[in-house]
């Protein structure tokens, strides 16, 4: 089971319909199950950098299939430091990401960056869900 762009795209859709209602500017990422890029946007007025961190926090949560916020212990580990290193920064290990599971199996993971941490996991969460899909 892989996730579609048409189903990225729905998760994008709802996350901009949740980023307007917080009234935040931040960036969202969607990606594979390998972290591999599906679907991403940076509102208007969102920082440089919120793509960048977006991007990251999906790859953490599609690596392990957990929610950024349970790996955040996990970040001061020296294990994880290297692998953030070998993955060039592009694993971040902070609140603001979150698995995506269909009937069970981990298919992708969605991230976003620009509002507090618990702005950016409402948003993912509430996108998954909207979409018919599942982060746990």
């Amino acid at each position: 089971m892989k996730l579609t762009l048409d189903q990225a795209e729905k998760i994008i859709s709802f996350s901009k319909e949740k980023i307007t209602e917080l009234g935040v500017k931040m960036s969202v990422t969607v990606t594979d199950d390998r972290g591999d890029l599906i679907a991403m946007i940076r509102c208007d007025g969102a920082s440089w950098r919120t793509p960048t961190i977006s991007r990251g926090k999906a790859v953490a949560a599609a690596c392990f299939g957990l929610s950024t916020k349970e790996l955040e212990s996990r970040a001061g580990s020296p294990i994880f430091q290297a692998f953030t290193v070998a993955e060039n920064g592009m694993f971040i290990m902070g609140q603001g990401a979150l698995p995506v599971y269909i009937e069970g199996e981990l298919v992708g993971a969605v991230g976003a960056s620009g509002g507090t941490p618990v702005e950016d996991e409402e948003v993912v969460g509430y996108a998954i869900s909207k979409a018919g899909l599942s982060y746990k």
